[in-house]
């Protein structure tokens, strides 16, 4: 039985994931076609859907000629070479075998980690990682095999380098284009050749205007780590001076956010040091107690250095309401039918001369609790109390601050079929405001206090 008996397992070089150089050139060759001529251990020349497979490559072409000495194979007509997954179609082409070197000429190539693809004149093959592609295209639009449709995006270059060690290609001389239209030109562009990212400069953005003058950014992104990156922005302006701006993104397990601060030093326009900051944060944190659940918060900030941010920098936030910016806090929980609700806002209020605005009430802060049941014998019923402290500024603001308090009571009975469903549903909504100052319009004109109590019965069906 085996239980009686083990037998030791003894190593094999079989096995190895990498085959070593010696063991590649015993490698057998395996050889197809319709005719097949040649001389022993000289050379094969194979014709009609010849094909030739060794050592991780594929070759097929209408003939095909194999110079065993050399270990050079020649292939003409309709070639297709498949290099670990990376293909090449063209007329002609010419390798030596276990070294991966030689030259394909007019090819079309599609590669196997991204999807990249394109033509060239010709590519030269420098080993089984590397190789040259003269006057190419590239591109990682989806490859059209009719040749019908043109990509979006397109990579024009005298030269592409690619190193698949290095996870790198390199474009000499190179032109991107965007729907048919060159939209940026450099002496050396890189691109990472898989789904990796990597550092490096992004396209220059270039905008014109009668405030800033000529504004020029050069972005850099910054590759931290598989879920954090970075990315700077550099800038000048002709007629206010350097920007530099700065962007953080990150990805966790239980949270996630990102923060941008962008500061100009010295802005000609104004004479003074100008800055903005904008940063989202959201996640969740376990309890301690595992029937507890998690609480979920959530932090949005936006702060600018003074009330002129607004126009002078107009393109730096995507807001509609530029001028109101929005400072927010929030945490929440919830199990067992109650939710809780706890919120802080506080808004930054950019205000011009010429147009004063009424800033908004800041709610500093905000507590909520809501207890919601289910089909209890039938019935459905809710409780939710809230309080809240509205802050805002006295002098903009005619109103004075208030604590606003008030429940919600709700009960209802609903009789359901298939057919058709009627709901009595029976409420209380009652509200407290204790104000800071006596009112100063309105009909209750003077008074410190406000309270009502609204109870209400609705039939639905």
């Amino acid at each position: 039985m085996i239980d009686e008996y083990t037998m030791p397992l003894k190593r094999s070089e079989l096995l190895q994931e990498k085959i070593t150089p010696e063991q590649q050139k015993n490698q057998p060759t395996f050889v197809f076609g319709n005719r097949i001529t040649g001389r022993a251990e000289i050379e094969t020349i194979v014709e009609g859907d010849a094909e030739i497979r060794r050592n991780g490559i594929v070759i097929r072409a209408d003939r095909i000629e194999y110079y065993q000495p050399s270990d050079v194979v020649k292939a003409r007509g309709r070639v297709y070479i498949n290099r670990e997954g990376n293909v090449y179609e063209g007329i002609q082409a010419e390798i030596k075998v276990d070294a991966q070197q030689g030259f394909f000429l007019e090819p079309r190539y599609q590669l196997l980690k991204n999807g990249g693809n394109g033509s060239a004149s010709r590519i030269d093959f420098l080993d089984e990682k590397r190789s040259v592609a003269r006057d190419a295209t590239y591109t990682t639009h989806p490859r059209d095999l009719e040749g019908k449709q043109r990509p979006d995006w397109i990579l024009r270059a005298s030269q592409v380098r690619f190193d698949n060690d290095s996870d790198v290609g390199q474009a000499t001389n190179g032109r991107l284009e965007f729907m048919g239209v060159p939209i940026m030109g450099a002496p050396v562009l890189s691109f990472p050749l898989s789904d990796t990212r990597k550092s490096g400069w992004l396209p220059a953005g270039i905008n014109l205007d009668n405030v800033s003058g000529l504004e020029v950014v050069v972005p850099y992104y910054i590759n931290l780590a598989p879920n954090r990156d970075a990315t700077l922005y550099p800038g000048i302006m002709s007629r206010r001076g350097a920007n530099l701006g700065a962007e953080f993104r990150y990805l966790e397990q239980h949270y996630r956010g990102t923060a941008r601060l962008d500061w100009m030093p010295s802005d000609r326009l104004r004479s003074a040091n100008r800055w903005g900051l904008t940063a989202a944060h959201s996640g969740s944190l376990e309890t301690s107690l595992a029937s507890a659940g998690a609480v979920n918060f959530n932090l949005n900030l936006n702060r600018v250095s003074d009330n002129d941010y607004w126009r002078d920098f107009p393109r730096s936030s995507g807001s509609l309401t530029q001028r109101l910016l929005p400072n927010d806090g929030s945490a929440s929980w919830s199990g067992g039918g109650w939710n809780f609700y706890s919120r802080a806002l506080k808004w930054q209020t950019l205000q011009l001369a010429s147009a004063v605005i009424t800033p908004p009430y800041d709610r500093l802060p905000q507590l909520n609790a809501r207890y919601d049941r289910r089909n209890v014998s039938g019935f459905d019923y809710s409780v939710e109390l809230d309080t809240t402290r509205f802050q805002s500024d006295r002098v903009l603001n005619a109103q004075p601050n208030a604590q606003r308090s008030y429940g919600l009571a709700q009960i209802s009975r609903p009789f359901l079929s298939p057919g058709a469903y009627f709901i009595p549903k029976v409420q209380l909504h009652s509200t407290a405001y204790q104000f800071d100052a006596p009112l100063t319009s309105g009909p209750q004109l003077g008074a410190r206090s406000a309270n009502r109590a609204v109870p209400t019965l609705s039939l639905d069906s």
